[in-house]
């Protein structure tokens, strides 16, 4: 039985960056303007709102804290709150824009458990429908996406905006 191929080329840049670079990509998002080369849809007092460089679907959203830690209790009190502040938002806002029918939420927290930028906490928010990982994504180890980051970094960012410019009076 032959078995095909489809590959994933842009992710090879993910897999062989160097790792032993000391810049902090979250901290390095953090200072550069927004943009969708950037990828910051959402920014607050304390944490902001990124896409996924290498999603897991369409969507799939982190919120990540101003502070570079590694560990949770680091942060302060109210950091943390609108962490989850923050996430009850996008998923939120995922639900208006891509109706999923579940979502995945949570931290990998250190290099064994997961993370691949373990040395700044993040909460990935992961729009999940039944189906998704199909035996493209469990056998193939590859996603396939129906929009580009572009296209979903326009949704995502204009429903924040939207939302925002609906609260002020």
């Amino acid at each position: 039985m032959r078995m095909d191929h489809i590959y994933s080329p842009w992710r090879k840049v993910y897999f062989q960056r160097d790792r032993s670079d000391p810049n902090c990509v979250f901290c390095a998002a953090y200072k550069a303007k927004d943009s969708p080369e950037n990828l910051v849809v959402h920014r607050g007092e304390r944490t902001y709102v990124i896409l996924n460089l290498y999603p897991y679907s369409n969507g799939h959203l982190m919120v990540v804290p101003y502070q570079h830690c590694q560990d949770l209790a680091e942060l302060p009190e109210e950091t943390l709150q609108e962490l989850i502040s923050a996430t009850s938002k996008a998923v939120s806002l995922l639900e208006d824009i891509y109706h999923p029918q579940g979502f995945n939420l949570g931290m990998n927290i250190g290099s064994p458990a997961g993370a691949g930028i373990a040395g700044h906490l993040h909460m990935h928010v992961v729009p999940r429908w039944t189906g998704d990982a199909n035996f493209i994504s469990v056998v193939g180890q590859t996603r396939v996406l129906p929009e580009t980051l572009e296209e979903t970094y326009e949704r995502v960012k204009a429903a924040w905006d939207n939302e925002e410019k609906q609260k002020k009076p």
